[in-house]
Order: structure tokens, then C-alpha cells, then sequence
């Protein structure tokens, strides 16, 4: 079979497309056939290297996290799945851009009906994040005044649209050639605070999803009522998991694979409440020229590699 794999860090050049030995599923496993994964910023931050102080994996690498396709065999114990059903799953950080993978079980879920597998393959790494670090401990979003940082980008339009889904007012950080598309998403408020003063804005938000983490992004935290929530999603790699500060409880939100919710955020894009966002569709091949793309910072919503399947 085809994977993409690096051999060492550095720029798109260093993606090559190779043949490797097709996997076999353990216990608790299963074999997909993948038709469609994704590109996360991640993914070039790990090729580069600029990510190896927080992750390192062995080369060669497989790079990717997103992953829908069929499932082609399942290992022993495995009973929720069987041959010939549609899935999608979040792998992790690594080992998606391939035409096959072994993935646990746990982690797989039905793929939502009326999505494409393109489609589907775009929503597990940002849809798991935005419910995670929206959702984190059971937090209850209804009527909570919710600003998503960066709306436009792959996890923002899934969070605008989780935390709408769930009761809660949002407000979103948009360039004005992006408002009416995230207005779109569900947005109550779009703001450019590139544009607008940070100060003049009302110091009413309960919880705050930092979706940037560079140095502007701190002075939003002003805007986080007293006893308000900060999720640190980008920026702050050696933050505490959880720490506080100016009164505001800051949490360091990093993404798990996880099935069961995976199953939930299936269940909103059947409702209609969610659909996903796909910017550009490339061929496994064409990686080096998706990772171009969205390093070019200039994406809405999700690039989507399309496998053999």
C-alpha cells in the first residue's frame, strides 16, 4: 500500500509517497481501508520540526491524524464493527496519511449519514478539539457567552457551530472578509480586534477559546468576566494543564481520540447542526501542495486528502 512518511524533518519537499506493508489489526482493532483523511496544522508543524519540544516520534514517520473509510477486518473482540461499515476516527496526532490503517476500536465511529467520506475525514481532529476544550468537565454552555478566537479556521467554524448547538451566545474573531461566512456558522457577534479596540469591548465573556496563542491573543483574556474560563488551545506548549490567573481559571487543552464522542458529534451533523467545512480536496500525492496551502494560513475550514478507497 501507499503511505506518506518523512525520513527527517523539514520543509514539503520532505513528504514522499512510498509503498509499505499493508497492516494487520491486533485485539480490540480494526483494519480501515481509508478513502479520505485530512491536513492539520500540526501535521506541518511535526514535519518541520518546530513541534519536536512537545512531540517526537520515531522515523520514518507516517504524519496525519483524521481518518474516514470502511472497515476492510477486525481483530479479536471486536463486536460494535464490522466488515464493510463506514467509520471515521481521530488516530491521534500521526499515522493517518496512508491508504490503510489499524486504529483501536474505541476510538472508531459510525461515519455520520449523508456525509461524503471527504467530508466526514475533516471533522474528527477539529471536531474533538472544539468539543473538548468547549465541553471540558461536563461544562454546561447554556446561555454562557462564548468567544471563539479565529472562527474561520479549521477548529473555529466546528466550535461556532458546537457551542450554538449547545445554547450558548458566540462571539467570534473574524477578518471582515471572513464575517458573513462565520455569521453563516451561527455567530451572534463577529469582531476584528485588529480593527476594533480590545478595550472598548464589554468584559462580559465566560469562557474565552484561544484558537491563535501568539501575543495579541493575551489581550483578549481582558474581555473574560472575573471567574470566567480561558481554554488555550494554540500557544502556551509548557502551560500547566490548569493553573490561574487575574482570577480566570486557565485551561490547557490538549486533543484525545475518543469514539463515544465522536458518536455525539455525529448525532449534531445528522440534527443539521453541524456541517463541515471543506476549503480544497487533493489527491494523497498532492500532500506537499496541501501542506503549501495551509501553511499559507489564508484556509477556511479543513484541506481534505483523498486515498484509494
Amino acid at each position: 500500500m501507499k503511505a506518506v512518511r518523512i525520513h527527517d524533518y523539514g520543509g514539503p519537499e520532505m513528504l514522499r509517497v512510498e509503498d509499505v506493508a499493508d497492516p494487520s489489526p491486533g485485539p480490540g482493532e480494526v483494519l480501515i481501508d481509508v478513502a479520505a483523511t485530512s491536513v492539520n496544522p500540526v501535521d506541518w508543524k511535526i514535519r518541520s520540526g518546530a513541534a519536536k519540544a512537545i512531540v517526537q516520534y520515531p522515523m520514518p514517520l507516517v504524519l496525519g491524524g483524521d481518518v474516514a473509510g470502511t472497515i476492510a477486518a477486525v481483530g479479536e473482540g471486536v463486536s460494535e464493527f464490522g466488515v464493510g461499515d463506514e467509520v471515521f476516527a481521530l488516530l491521534g496526532l500521526v499515522g493517518a496519511y496512508a491508504e490503510r490503517i489499524v486504529a483501536s476500536a474505541e476510538i472508531a465511529a459510525p461515519k455520520p449519514a449523508g456525509l461524503s467520506f471527504a467530508e466526514a475525514a475533516s471533522l474528527p481532529l477539529v471536531a474533538l478539539t472544539a468539543w473538548q476544550g468547549l465541553l471540558g468537565d461536563g461544562r454546561d454552555l447554556a446561555d454562557a457567552r462564548i468567544l471563539v478566537h479565529n472562527a474561520a479556521g479549521g477548529v473555529g467554524t466546528v466550535a461556532v457551530q458546537i457551542a450554538k448547538a449547545k445554547g450558548a451566545q458566540v462571539v467570534a474573531t473574524a477578518s471582515q472578509k471572513n464575517a458573513d461566512f462565520v455569521r453563516g456558522l451561527g455567530a451572534d457577534e463577529v469582531v476584528d480586534f485588529r480593527q476594533s479596540p480590545v478595550s472598548g469591548y464589554p468584559q462580559d465573556i465566560d469562557l474565552l477559546l484561544d484558537l491563535v496563542g501568539d501575543q495579541d491573543a493575551l489581550r483578549l483574556w481582558s474581555l473574560v468576566r472575573r471567574g470566567g474560563t480561558v481554554v488555550r488551545i494554540a500557544g502556551g506548549a509548557d502551560a500547566a494543564a490548569l493553573a490561574e490567573e487575574g482570577g480566570l481559571k486557565i485551561i490547557k487543552a490538549r486533543v484525545r481520540p475518543n469514539g463515544e464522542q465522536l458518536r455525539e458529534i455525529a448525532a449534531l451533523v445528522e440534527a443539521g447542526k453541524l456541517r463541515p467545512v471543506v476549503s480544497a480536496m487533493m489527491p494523497l500525492e498532492q500532500v506537499a501542495d496541501a501542506h503549501r496551502l495551509s501553511q499559507s494560513g489564508h484556509v477556511r475550514g479543513k484541506i481534505v486528502l483523498t486515498a484509494g478507497a
